[in-house]
C-alpha cells in the first residue's frame, strides 16, 4: 500500500543519505536514473524529496545507492512537497528561478491566458527537461523546458 508522509523530516533525512551516497559513489543523477524507465528530472526531484518513485524505480535507485529496505520503501511514499520553507530562497541557483518567476510570472500568466483562456498549466501532468547548449557568444546556455498540460477553469 502506498504510504504518505505527514512531515518533511523523514524525506529530508533520506535526501541527505542519498546525496552522500551519490557523492561517495561518484555518480551523476543520469547514472542513478539509468534503468528506472523514468526521466532524469522526475527521478532527481524524487531523490530530493519531491515525488514518490514507483517500486521498480525505487529498487533500481536503492541498489545503486546501497539503500536499505526501509529507505527504498520511503522513496515510494507520498512526500510533503515544496522546497521554499523560509520564504525567498537563499541558494543562488534556486533564487534565480524565483527571480525569473518574479520578473516573468505575470508575463507567462498573461500569455497563457491569451493563448489558452482562463486556466492553469499543470505541475502534475508535467514534464521538465534541461539541456546544456553552446552559446554563440561563448560559454554555455541552459535550455529549460517546462511542459505542462493546460487545464481550463470550469465554472460550477
Amino acid at each position: 500500500m502506498i504510504q504518505t508522509q505527514a512531515t518533511r523530516t523523514a524525506r529530508q533525512e533520506l535526501t541527505e543519505v542519498i546525496i552522500l551516497a551519490k557523492a561517495r559513489k561518484d555518480l551523476s543523477f543520469a547514472q542513478i536514473v539509468d534503468g528506472t524507465g523514468l526521466s532524469e528530472a522526475f527521478v532527481t526531484a524524487a531523490l530530493l524529496g519531491q515525488h514518490p518513485l514507483p517500486e521498480s524505480a525505487a529498487k533500481v535507485v536503492g541498489d545503486k545507492l546501497d539503500l536499505d529496505a526501509d529507505q527504498v520503501a520511503l522513496l515510494q511514499s507520498m512526500p510533503v512537497r515544496g522546497s521554499f520553507f523560509d520564504g525567498v530562497p537563499s541558494d543562488p541557483t534556486i533564487y534565480r528561478f524565483y527571480e525569473m518567476m518574479s520578473v516573468y510570472g505575470t508575463t507567462l500568466k498573461a500569455l497563457v491566458h491569451e493563448k489558452f483562456g482562463d486556466g492553469i498549466i499543470s505541475a502534475i501532468n508535467f514534464k521538465l527537461d534541461i539541456k546544456k547548449v553552446e552559446d554563440p557568444d561563448g560559454g554555455h546556455r541552459a535550455v529549460i523546458t517546462l511542459d505542462g498540460k493546460y487545464l481550463p477553469t470550469k465554472p460550477f
